[in-house]
């Protein structure tokens, strides 16, 4: 069974930092692409960063970029999202997701992209 366990969030205020873990089991890990998505009350879900397991490459949406990083750790199946310099804007709940990206397209992410999901961790970022 694919499990994708997302853990992490919490209450922070603006400019403090969190780090979001994805702990993935039931697949092969190094196939797959592990990216993060979040989604904000009456907004679209946004895809935010994704991490090649294969390469260790890794991409970023333009909002995020600069102040999340992610990386990834093979033997744990584990991919980590670090979030600093947080601001309220942020606030939204965080998803890990796992797809065997194209190379071509791997730099949108684009959530339609992705087959697996895990429940989602909350990330509050206080004024």
């Amino acid at each position: 069974e694919v499990q994708l366990q997302a853990s992490g969030g919490g209450l922070v205020q603006a400019g403090g930092s969190l780090r979001l873990s994805c702990a993935a089991s039931g697949f092969i890990f190094d196939d797959y692409v592990i990216a993060w998505f979040r989604q904000a009350p009456g907004k679209e879900r946004e895809g935010l960063s994704c991490f090649s397991t294969s390469d260790g490459s890794t991409y970023y949406t333009d909002s995020v970029k600069g102040r999340f990083t992610i990386s990834g750790d093979n033997a744990r199946n584990t991919v980590y999202l670090q979030l600093n310099s947080l601001k309220p804007e942020d606030t939204a709940v965080y998803y890990c997701a796992a797809g065997t990206v194209s190379l071509l397209t791997i730099g949108t992410i684009d959530e339609y992209e992705y087959d697996y999901w895990g429940q989602g961790t909350q990330v509050t970022v206080s004024s």
